[in-house]
């Protein structure tokens, strides 16, 4: 009899340590109240409840800060701009995807302007305070390259994690999953600067 209540307290102790382990690994928010809204950049803070409903502007309010930070050219720039709408691997992911592309005969000064992100085929589903969004969005903007300048349609599909991390909802996971530019757009002169 003392062994099972001995092997049954291990038991629920080992139970318990890993429950605690988990629990303090998670991106996620400890705790979120059905009542606690979360900042989004340039909207009113979101519950859980609301953005899983109004998933169709959080995304691209995030994904815009993400463009914003592809802007950039300075890496702490770029990391500092990431950082506020992403967390984890999904930072890790995209900071290294923009330090890439600048290393391999980057940027000097900033060459795009973000006009327009628009949801395409998207679908949301809800695990506990992560919104697991599979995405499609188009994004219109300039992009300019020595003396012209192209108007650009790119879509991109992607799944995405987006979790409430630090007060803020932030993509925590972002896998690329298609990039289409056949609807670059078209050239036109750059206006001349004084």
């Amino acid at each position: 009899m003392r062994e099972r209540l001995l092997l049954g307290g291990m038991f629920a102790l080992g139970l318990a340590a890993i429950g605690g382990f988990v629990l303090f690994s998670s991106d996620r928010e400890p705790g979120v109240s059905p009542t606690t809204a979360f900042s989004v950049p340039g909207k009113p803070g979101m519950t859980v409840d609301v953005a899983h409903e109004l998933f169709y502007q959080l995304t691209p309010a995030l994904l815009l800060v993400v463009y914003e930070a592809f802007a950039e050219t300075e890496e702490a720039a770029i990391y500092d701009t990431l950082e506020s709408v992403t967390h984890g691997d999904a930072l890790e992911f995209l900071y290294l995807e923009r330090v890439g592309a600048m290393a391999g005969g980057g940027l000097e000064e900033a060459d795009q302007t973000i006009h327009e992100i628009s949801l395409l085929e998207t679908q949301v589903r809800r695990d506990d305070a992560t919104l697991e969004i599979d995405a499609s969005w188009q994004v219109i903007g300039t992009v300019g390259h020595a003396e012209h300048l192209h108007v650009r349609g790119n879509t991109y599909s992607a799944e995405l994690l987006v979790a409430p991390v630090d007060g803020a909802w932030r993509i925590t996971g972002f896998e690329l999953l298609d990039v289409n530019r056949d609807a670059a757009g078209e050239t036109f002169l750059a206006p001349e600067t004084n």
